[in-house]
């Protein structure tokens, strides 16, 4: 993955490109850079980057289901994740968090939700609790696992 200009760092790189809409780099470069901002004042953060990294952290998923079929049922099988696809998920539950509120520019809204999710609240992290718990309560299924 390529790094972004501002700050060289690849994880802020990949989720200008998971912002970007019809190749639109420069629009979803200016979101990201203005809500970096924005979360550096308002988390009191030295470093942007930092705070982007723990926000990531809070809402990385350790455990998933998928479903897995035996015999003719169907079950929820709880496994782990790993890392990389972990930080994608991550990326991915903060970006449709931020796309879901509306009423303001899309900058303060992903600003918002990566302050959120750096003070482990919001939506993003609701989702990796729901999905954990899910996980937790198909426990009984793990050995089901491939």
């Amino acid at each position: 993955m390529l790094p972004d200009a501002r700050y060289r760092n690849p994880l802020i790189g990949r989720f200008i490109r998971m912002l970007m809409y019809d190749g639109k780099l420069a629009i979803a470069e200016s979101i990201m850079y203005r809500a970096l901002d924005e979360l550096q004042q308002k988390t009191q953060q030295q470093d942007a980057v930092a705070a982007f990294q723990r926000a990531l952290e809070n809402v990385r998923p350790v455990l998933e289901v998928k479903s897995r079929r035996v015999g003719g049922a169907t079950y929820q099988v709880p496994v782990e994740v790993r890392s990389d696809r972990g930080i994608s998920i991550a990326m991915r539950w903060i970006r449709d968090a931020a796309r879901l509120r509306k009423g303001v520019p899309m900058e303060q809204r992903l600003a918002q939700e990566l302050v959120d999710a750096y003070q482990g609240q919001g939506t993003a992290v609701k989702k990796k609790e729901d999905t954990h718990k899910m996980a937790e309560a198909n426990r009984a299924f793990a050995h089901y696992r491939w």
